[in-house]
């Protein structure tokens, strides 16, 4: 059974930059969609960024588009997608989440969310990581 596990969160100024990691277990995640989603308190959650982890296309919100970068590495047959986050904004605040799909339809959809700024609370038929808070503050 595959499961997540995001790292890297943690306090950073206005400006600043963080990587974050979700790793993955029990599956080498060969064909799947994985993203970045976040979440504010209060607020809705908002896709961030995706990426194929068979070919690596990318696809970004127009939030993030120019900030961030997805990325993936494989170790030992252990996948790992980080997001790499420069210029961080107070608004980009929020517990941030990795979401894993190997479900064409509903990965397709996961992405095309992300990429438009739909925000809904669709699961994605996904596995879901437990989240890592990212606070940019001064």
């Amino acid at each position: 059974q595959v499961q997540l596990v995001e790292s890297g969160g943690g306090l950073v100024q206005p400006g600043g930059s963080l990587r974050l990691s979700c790793a993955a277990s029990g599956s080498t995640l060969d064909r799947y969609a994985v993203c970045w989603f976040r979440q504010a308190p209060g607020n809705e959650r908002e896709g961030v960024s995706c990426i194929s982890t068979s070919d690596g296309s990318t696809f970004y919100a127009d939030s993030v588009k120019g900030r961030f970068t997805i990325s993936r590495s494989r170790d030992n047959a252990k996948m790992t997608v980080y997001l790499q986050m420069h210029n961080l904004k107070p608004e980009d605040t929020a517990v941030y989440y990795c979401a894993a799909n190997n479900n064409v339809q509903s990965a397709t959809s996961m992405i095309r969310d992300v990429v438009s700024g739909t925000k809904t609370g669709n699961r994605y038929l996904a596995v879901w990581g437990q989240g890592t808070l990212v606070t940019v503050s001064s």
